[in-house]
């Protein structure tokens, strides 16, 4: 018995097959390249290496500009990160339990800073804090970053609580239980995951944040990705790029970890 052949349906597979290895090429093609060259044992960074060495990750350990921009990186975003999950779930709960008009339109003004241009925020913050009279630091850079990392969480923890069953905060109301007790044992638990997964977008999301950095930091709070900037901008060092296989690989480990912990791939479809 001979069965036609779909040919419009093979082909359309093989133009989105085709679509996809270029758009993965296009994504991992960088990472690769950057991984790579971090372990040139040259003074300039050229591809392919003429040698291989791990000279420019033992550099890192000498590099105090550098370890002190990391530091500032990983203070700003945990502060960030640490505000963004706390003002994110309030309102993603306030949200979620109503059905008004209002908390729609409460949503679509919270993640309005991912629509608008990142720039044009980074300046205006800066104008508001100076007419404020507030010079850059550490505060203010966490604001900024706040503002534009807090939509992360609001995101992954109203999935969450579209999934929740809200018999079974009803049940727990109905037996006497408080809100907060309610929301202590039975809600947050069942939306952690959702939670834990948006606070890692906003860490990430922070900690690579340029341009708001870029408006809202001074000498003395100059993060790492801005530093890393102005290094291979003036003077091409090679530790830029074992400092970037350094955030590639933690970022693969830490992405691996939390998709075993909280499986937050889920949350970024």
């Amino acid at each position: 018995m001979r069965t036609s052949i779909d040919w419009e349906a093979l082909s359309l597979k093989a133009v989105f097959g085709l679509i996809s290895l270029i758009t993965i090429f296009i994504l991992v093609a960088p990472t690769v390249v950057i991984l790579i060259l971090s372990f040139t044992g040259e003074e300039a960074l050229r591809f392919p290496p003429a040698s291989y060495s791990l000279r420019w990750y033992a550099a890192l350990l000498d590099a105090n500009e550098l370890q002190d921009a990391f530091v500032i990186s990983i203070k700003v975003a945990a502060i960030t990160t640490l505000v963004s999950v706390v003002l994110a779930v309030a309102a993603a709960l306030a949200i979620a339990r109503s059905r008004s008009a209002f908390a729609r339109a409460l949503e679509t003004l919270f993640m309005s800073p991912l629509i608008l241009p990142a720039l044009a925020f980074g300046f205006a913050s800066l104008m508001m804090f100076s007419l404020m009279g507030l010079r850059p630091s550490i505060m203010t850079l966490s604001i900024g970053h706040i503002i534009v990392c807090a939509p992360f969480v609001l995101r992954t923890t109203l999935a969450s609580l579209a999934q929740l069953d809200p018999a079974l905060t009803d049940c727990s109301t109905s037996l006497g239980a408080s809100d907060a007790y309610t929301f202590r044992k039975i809600t947050l638990p069942l939306i952690s995951r959702g939670v834990i997964s948006g606070g890692f977008i906003a860490f990430m999301a922070s900690f690579d944040n340029v341009p708001v950095s870029l408006f809202l930091q001074d000498t003395r709070t100059q993060v790492l990705p801005i530093y890393l900037w102005d290094i291979i901008q003036n003077q091409l060092d090679s530790r830029a790029a074992s400092a970037c296989g350094v955030i590639v690989i933690m970022t693969i480990i830490l992405m691996m970890m939390m998709e075993r912990v909280a499986g937050f791939s889920r949350f970024i479809k």
